[in-house]
C-alpha cells in the first residue's frame, strides 16, 4: 500500500467516526464549532482507539501498521497517537494530508497528560492555504481551533501558525505570495501571545505588509471570546475592525492605491500612509489622537468616572443583554451642579438631548459633554465585554474516570429499572411506582426528536410537587429549566438554543396559563417563531425583528385543577397522584423515618446519589432508536385523539429503548453515502410500554378526569358494600352530599365540583331531599373493570413478538430481541379477566418492584 493511499484510508476512518460520535460532535458543540460545512470542508476527524480494529489480519495487517508507524499514527507501542483528540488535517497545495493537530476532548486527564499534539517530526503544510489565495487581508491565528472559529464565524481568509513559535517558513511563504497587503494577528491575548506577534510582525513587515494586532480581553483567545459574547459574527468582527497598527520601525509601509476589498467582516481600511508614534502604536494620518485612559469604580451596580471637573455615574449597566442597546441612567455632577436622565447611549438623539441638557445644567460647552459620553460608551462596552456570557447554556462539569465507571456500570445493570425505582425510594418518594417510572422516562426523552410532555395532576398537597421534583433532581442540572410562572410572551424572546433537548418545568400550570398556546406549539411543533415590530438602533425607523427558539423541549406541569385547557392536555402524558390513605399512612412512615439516625444518614446519601443518575444520563447519547416490531403493535381506534396517544405510546417504547442503549449492541445502515447508527428496540421494551401506556393513556381516553374518576370508584366501592351488608338495591340508596363528603374524604368544593360533573354526564342523578330543601344524588353507575378505572384496549400482546422473533431470526434476517420469555404481564385485546391475572401474579418478572407496575384489569377487545 502507497504512503497516499494509507493516509487517505486511515483519515476517512478518522472523519467517519467523528461524524458517528455524539462525544466529538458535543465537544465540536461546546467549542461553537459543530458547523456541518467546515467539518466536511476540513474533513475533521475524531480518534477513539478504534483504528487498530480496521486493520486486516495477518501479514497485510502488519504491513499497514508498520506504514502507519512510519507515518507517526501509531506509536512504537501499539497506541494510536492521537486517541481520544479531535484530529485536525493540514494538507499540502496539492490537496495532500502532510501533517495534523490533535485537541484532546475531555479535560479530566491524567496530570502531565499532552492536551495538543502534533506528528512527530517538523511541522509541514499551511492549514486553509487556499483561503489565502487572491485577498487583501489575511487573519493569521496562534493555533488551529481559533482559525476554524474564524472560518464558522464567515471569515474565509484565516490560517494558523503552530503556537507562538510556529511560524515557519513555509507558512511565511504561503503569506508572502498570497497577494495580500495586510495580516492581522489574531494571537492570544497573554505574554507569550504579545512576545509571538511582535516577532511575526517584524519579520512580515520587513517584506512590506501592514501588521495589525487583533486585541481580545486580558486572557483570552479567539474560541474563548466567541463563546463568551455571542454572536461571533459580531464580536470577532468588532475586534477586528478595532485592531491596532504595529509600527516595527522597518521600512516605510507601501502606500495603498486603492481601498482594500471589504472582508467578510469589515476589517479596518487605512486609507493612506501611517505615522509613526514614540509608543509605536500608531492611527491614520489625520485621525484625532486616542482618548486618554479612565479608571471606572465600580461600587455595587453603580460605575463612576471622573472626567476633568465632572463626576458620571452610571446605573442599570448589567440589565443590557442586546448587543444594540445600552440603556443605562447616568447622573453627572460638576460641583454642586446635577443633571440625571435615562437613555439609550447607542441612540444619537437622546444622547444629544442630554448632552444640550447637561451643558446647560452644568455650565459647560454641550461640546465637553458629548466628548464625556463617548469616553462613557467606551467604558461600559469595556465592562460589558469583560463581564461572563449570561445568556450562556451552562456547560456540563467534567466527569473523573471513577464517575464515569460508576455510571456506566449503572446503565449497564440488567436490572437497571429495578435500580432506578429503588433510588427514587432512597431520595425520599414513597409508593408512585408507575408515576416514578413514567416521569423519569419522560424527562429522559428529551434526547429525542420528539420528546413526551407530562401533568402532574392531583389535589393540593397530595405530593404532585415533590413528584416533579424528585425527577428532575435525577436531571443534570445543566439540562433543565424551572420557573414558577411563565408569561404570556416569554417564551418567544429565549435565545435560539436555550430550550433545545432540556426540559421546561412549570410548578403551577396556572402560572403558565397565559403561555399556553407556547407550550402547545412547542410540544406540536419543536420550535416558536414569532415576528416582532421594533426600531432600528441606527435609523430609529420601525422594522420587523424575527425570533426563532429552537426545540425539540420537554414540558413538565403541574396542576392542581380539574379544568385544565384541552389542547395543552391531549399533548401530554397525564399523571394522577395517589391520594388513598395507605399512600397517606405510607408518607407519614417515611417521614418519621427521616427523623432517625438512619433517615439523617440517607439524606446525607442522597446528593452522591443524585449525582451518579445525572452522570449517568450525560452518558446517554441521543442516538436513533428503530422499532423493528411497529408494523405488528396495534392500538385503540375509538376516539380520534387515540392519533397523538398513539404517537405518545410509540415514543415511550423508543426512551425504553433508548434507557438502555449500553446494554444493546449499535447498529449501523447506509443509503446514499449517509450513515446512520442505531440501536433496536426489543420485545421487551414493547412489554413495559404496553404495562405503562395502559396506566397512563387508559386515563387520557377516559372522558372523566381522573380526580373525579376516583371519587366515582369510592362511591361505586361503598354503595357495592353497602347493597351487600344490608340487601339493598342499589336504586335505593340516596346520597346527601355531606354523606359523600364523608364517604370519599374530599373537601366541599371537590365535592361539588366533581357531583356536577358526574351528574352532567349521567352517572349520577339528582332527587329532591328526602326532608326540607336541598338534593339527594342516587348513583346509577355500574361499576368497570377491576377497581374502576377505564383500561386502555387494542395494544398488541407483546409475547406475539417473541414469534415474530424467531422467524425473523430463522429467516435469516438480523436479530434484534433476546427471544426468550417476556417479563411481567401486558396488555392485550380479548383476553379473559383470569388470564389477565394469572399473567399479572408477577411469576414471570424478574422484579417485585415491575410486579406494582402490572395492572390486572380485564380488556376488551378494540
Amino acid at each position: 500500500m502507497t504512503t497516499r493511499r494509507c493516509w487517505a484510508r486511515w483519515w476517512d476512518y478518522y472523519h467517519q467516526t467523528l461524524l458517528a460520535s455524539q462525544e466529538a460532535i458535543g465537544y465540536l458543540a461546546h467549542r461553537g464549532l459543530n458547523h456541518r460545512a467546515a467539518i466536511e470542508h476540513f474533513q475533521l476527524g475524531y480518534a477513539n482507539r478504534t483504528l487498530t480494529y480496521q486493520l486486516p489480519e495477518g501479514k497485510p495487517g502488519r504491513e499497514v501498521r508498520a506504514r502507519l508507524e512510519s507515518l507517526g499514527i501509531f506509536r512504537t507501542s501499539g497506541h494510536e497517537h492521537f486517541n481520544g483528540s479531535l484530529v485536525v488535517p493540514v494538507c499540502s497545495a496539492a490537496g495532500r494530508v502532510v501533517t495534523c493537530y490533535g485537541r484532546k476532548i475531555r479535560d479530566d486527564l491524567r496530570p502531565g497528560t499532552p492536551v495538543h499534539l502534533y506528528l512527530p517530526g517538523p511541522h509541514r503544510g499551511v492549514w486553509n492555504l487556499a483561503g489565502l489565495q487572491g485577498v487583501k487581508d489575511v487573519i493569521l491565528c496562534e493555533a488551529l481551533l481559533d482559525a476554524l472559529t474564524f472560518w464558522v464565524a464567515g471569515v474565509p481568509h484565516v490560517t494558523a501558525s503552530y503556537g507562538i513559535n510556529g511560524f515557519t517558513d513555509e507558512l511565511f511563504e504561503a503569506v508572502r505570495s498570497s497577494g495580500a497587503e495586510r495580516v492581522l494577528i489574531a494571537y492570544d491575548r497573554d505574554e507569550a501571545g504579545e512576545r509571538g506577534a511582535a516577532q511575526v510582525a517584524r519579520r512580515l513587515a520587513a517584506e512590506g505588509l501592514r501588521c495589525y494586532r487583533v486585541v481580545f480581553p486580558q486572557g483570552l483567545d479567539v474560541n474563548a471570546h466567541a463563546l463568551a459574547y455571542p454572536p461571533a459574527e459580531r464580536s470577532l468582527g468588532e475586534r477586528l475592525r478595532q485592531a491596532v497598527f504595529l509600527d516595527q520601525a522597518v521600512a516605510p509601509a507601501p502606500r495603498l492605491t486603492s481601498e482594500p476589498a471589504a472582508s467578510f467582516l469589515a476589517a479596518p481600511v487605512v486609507a493612506d500612509e501611517p505615522e509613526t508614534g514614540a509608543s509605536g502604536v500608531v492611527g491614520v494620518v489625520g485621525a484625532p489622537p486616542p482618548p486618554p485612559a479612565v479608571t471606572a469604580q465600580v461600587t455595587g451596580e453603580d460605575v463612576t468616572l471622573a472626567l476633568g471637573d465632572r463626576q458620571y455615574r452610571i446605573r442599570g449597566l448589567g440589565k443590557n443583554t442586546s448587543p444594540d442597546l445600552l440603556k443605562v441612567n447616568v447622573l453627572v455632577r460638576r460641583g454642586e451642579r446635577v443633571h440625571v436622565d435615562t437613555l439609550d447611549l447607542y441612540a444619537a438623539r437622546p444622547r444629544a438631548v442630554f448632552a444640550a441638557q447637561a451643558a446647560a445644567e452644568l455650565g459647560v460647552g454641550p461640546e465637553v459633554v458629548k466628548k464625556d459620553l463617548g469616553q462613557v460608551v467606551l467604558e461600559c462596552e469595556a465592562l460589558l465585554a469583560n463581564q461572563p456570557n449570561a445568556s450562556a447554556s451552562e456547560s456540563a462539569p467534567p466527569m473523573s474516570d471513577a464517575e464515569r465507571t460508576a455510571a456506566l456500570a449503572l446503565l449497564r445493570d440488567p436490572a437497571l429499572l429495578d435500580r432506578i425505582l429503588a433510588d427514587f425510594t432512597r431520595a425520599g418518594v414513597v409508593g408512585e411506582e408507575t408515576n416514578k417510572l413514567v416521569g423519569y422516562l419522560a424527562a429522559l426523552s428529551r434526547k429525542l426528536a420528539e420528546p413526551l410532555a407530562v401533568i402532574v395532576q392531583s389535589a393540593s398537597a397530595a405530593g404532585k410537587t415533590a413528584l416533579m421534583d424528585a425527577v428532575l433532581a435525577l436531571v443534570p442540572p445543566e439540562e433543565r429549566i424551572q420557573y414558577s410562572a411563565v408569561t404570556g410572551q416569554a417564551l418567544f424572546y429565549l435565545t435560539g438554543a436555550d430550550l433545545r433537548h432540556k426540559i421546561l418545568a412549570i410548578v403551577e400550570e396556572a402560572g403558565a396559563e397565559r403561555a399556553s398556546y407556547a407550550l402547545k406549539l412547542l410540544q406540536s411543533e419543536g420550535e416558536l417563531t414569532i415576528a416582532s415590530t421594533g426600531k432600528d438602533p441606527k435609523t430609529g425607523k420601525l422594522i420587523t425583528h424575527a425570533y426563532r427558539v429552537e426545540g425539540p423541549v420537554m414540558v413538565f406541569l403541574t396542576t392542581t385543577a380539574v379544568e385544565v385547557d384541552e389542547e395543552l392536555l391531549n399533548r401530554a402524558l397525564v399523571l394522577t397522584v395517589d391520594e388513598d390513605r395507605d399512600q397517606t399512612r405510607a408518607i407519614h412512615a417515611a417521614q418519621r423515618q427521616r427523623r432517625t439516625l438512619a433517615g439523617r444518614l440517607a439524606q446525607a446519601e442522597r446528593e452522591a446519589l443524585l449525582a451518579l443518575h445525572r452522570n449517568a444520563q450525560r452518558l446517554i447519547e441521543p442516538v436513533a432508536v428503530v422499532n423493528p416490531y411497529a408494523p405488528q403493535l396495534t392500538f385503540s381506534d375509538v376516539q380520534t385523539r387515540a392519533r397523538r396517544d398513539h404517537e405518545k405510546y410509540l415514543t415511550l417504547i423508543d426512551v425504553i429503548a433508548l434507557l438502555h442503549q449500553h446494554q444493546r449492541p449499535r447498529r449501523t445502515a447506509e443509503r446514499d453515502g449517509a450513515t446512520l447508527s442505531y440501536i433496536e428496540v426489543t420485545p421487551r421494551d414493547v412489554a413495559l410500554a404496553n404495562r405503562l401506556a395502559a396506566a397512563v393513556l387508559g386515563h387520557s381516553l377516559d372522558e372523566l378526569p381522573p380526580q373525579t374518576r376516583r371519587c366515582l370508584t369510592r362511591l361505586d366501592q361503598w354503595l357495592t358494600a353497602q347493597c351487600a351488608d344490608h340487601q339493598r338495591e342499589r336504586s335505593d340508596v340516596r346520597l346527601l352530599a355531606r354523606e359523600v363528603r364523608e364517604i370519599t374524604g374530599l373537601g366541599p368544593t371537590q365535592v361539588k365540583l366533581h357531583l356536577r360533573r358526574l351528574v352532567d354526564l349521567e352517572y349520577v342523578l339528582v332527587h329532591r331531599a328526602p326532608r326540607g330543601q336541598g338534593v339527594a344524588y342516587e348513583l346509577v353507575y355500574e361499576g368497570q373493570g377491576v377497581d374502576g378505572t377505564p383500561f386502555l384496549t387494542g395494544l398488541l400482546d407483546a409475547e406475539r413478538l417473541v414469534s415474530y422473533d424467531r422467524e425473523r431470526s430463522g429467516s435469516g434476517a438480523q436479530r434484534s430481541g433476546p427471544g426468550r420469555p417476556l417479563v411481567g404481564g401486558v396488555s392485550g385485546g380479548g383476553r379473559s379477566r383470569s388470564a389477565e391475572h394469572s399473567v399479572s401474579n408477577g411469576k414471570q418478572l424478574g422484579s417485585p418492584r415491575l410486579v406494582a407496575l402490572e395492572t390486572a384489569r380485564p380488556a376488551a377487545a378494540s
